[in-house]
């Protein structure tokens, strides 16, 4: 009888896919042709979000782990503008192993918007 209702149970569709809940995958980055001017102003408008672009920008590696940025931000705070930077097209999260790398998408900007990201971070162009 236990054997029954043990496989009755088994058979059954499950209700929620927990398999599902967290993604693996790549996240949604626009092409470099679509980007909006406004919407990467408004990504950069921030303080803290700023200060993320300054330090990817004007460090020494090119991917930086998604823990490193954002000095003593809650980690709530720090996915909320990375994920308003990347949706902007400011910078790119990739998956690697069981965390993320950012990168930012300077080349993709400059060609967009020539000048804007040296205007921005208060850097002199070439």
């Amino acid at each position: 009888m236990i054997i029954e209702r043990l496989s009755r149970l088994r058979d059954r569709p499950r209700l929620f896919n927990y398999s599902g809940t967290v993604s693996t995958r790549d996240l949604f980055h626009p092409d470099a042709d679509d980007l909006v001017l406004t919407d990467v102003l408004f990504a950069l408008s921030d303080p803290s979000r700023l200060a993320i672009v300054h330090d990817l920008a004007s460090g020494p590696l090119d991917e930086v782990a998604c823990a490193a940025v954002g000095g003593d931000l809650p980690k709530s705070t720090r996915s909320h503008h990375l994920k308003t930077l990347r949706e902007a097209g400011v910078l790119r999260n990739v998956p690697h192993g069981r965390q993320r790398l950012l990168t930012l998408r300077s080349d993709d900007l400059e060609r967009r918007f020539p000048g804007l990201l040296a205007a921005v971070l208060g850097r002199r162009t070439a």
